[in-house]
């Protein structure tokens, strides 16, 4: 199961909003890009050696699996300061912690030997009808952000809605990079609402049990 929020407070800050909007890619994207690009680099280190253990042993390491959460965790803390969904300044490292951003992917084992291959083999191809909507979901997540700044900056309040679609969109693809790096145990559902609001009578193929 993925937990996955962002905080929707109920004030903003517009100077919060001016600096980030104008400099955020300056003071915040750039320092902990900087700063995840080694972790990054053993993470994808860590994905090839896991593709191997899985193939022969059924199972995802629980250190390894943990660290790529982490990795993801702090991806999101960067996400959700720069696309103006929280305040305050994203704390670095991958032990960093943060009350207004939550990233928590629930660890199973065993792993299916048969899906690591089916979706090592197509899982691009499988993932293209999700990549056709979500191309969609940008396009409006684009008309989105833009008014939610001018009414965040006008009123300090983020509309509701708006903050939900923007964090579904995000949602929809974490579920989609963790399916394709054997992390999400089913093929993902077409939709940005979180795991305990889907319907559990929704089709779950590739479920590995």
């Amino acid at each position: 199961m993925l937990k996955f929020e962002a905080t929707h407070q109920e004030q903003y800050s517009r100077g919060e909003l001016l600096l980030r909007t104008m400099f955020g890619i300056f003071y915040i994207g750039l320092p902990h890009l900087i700063c995840m690009i080694p972790f990054a680099i053993w993470g994808m280190i860590l994905r090839f050696i896991t593709w191997w253990i899985i193939l022969f042993t059924g199972k995802y390491p629980k250190d390894y699996f943990e660290y790529q959460v982490k990795l993801v965790r702090w991806s999101w803390r960067l996400t959700a300061r720069l696309s103006n969904l929280v305040d305050g300044y994203p704390a670095f490292g991958l032990n960093g912690t943060d009350d207004r951003t939550v990233y928590e992917v629930e660890y199973r084992e065993p792993y299916g030997q048969g899906q690591l291959l089916l979706i090592t083999f197509f899982g691009q191809l499988m993932v293209l009808p999700h990549i056709f909507c979500l191309i969609l979901m940008f396009i409006g997540a684009y008309f989105v952000v833009l008014i939610a700044f001018w009414v965040v900056l006008i009123t300090g309040k983020y509309p509701m809605g708006m903050h939900n679609y923007m964090v579904g969109l995000n949602r929809w693809v974490a579920r989609m990079g963790l399916y394709l790096q054997f992390m999400y145990p089913s093929y993902p559902p077409f939709s940005g609402k979180s795991d305990e609001d889907l319907k559990p009578t929704n089709p779950n193929i590739l479920d590995a049990k």
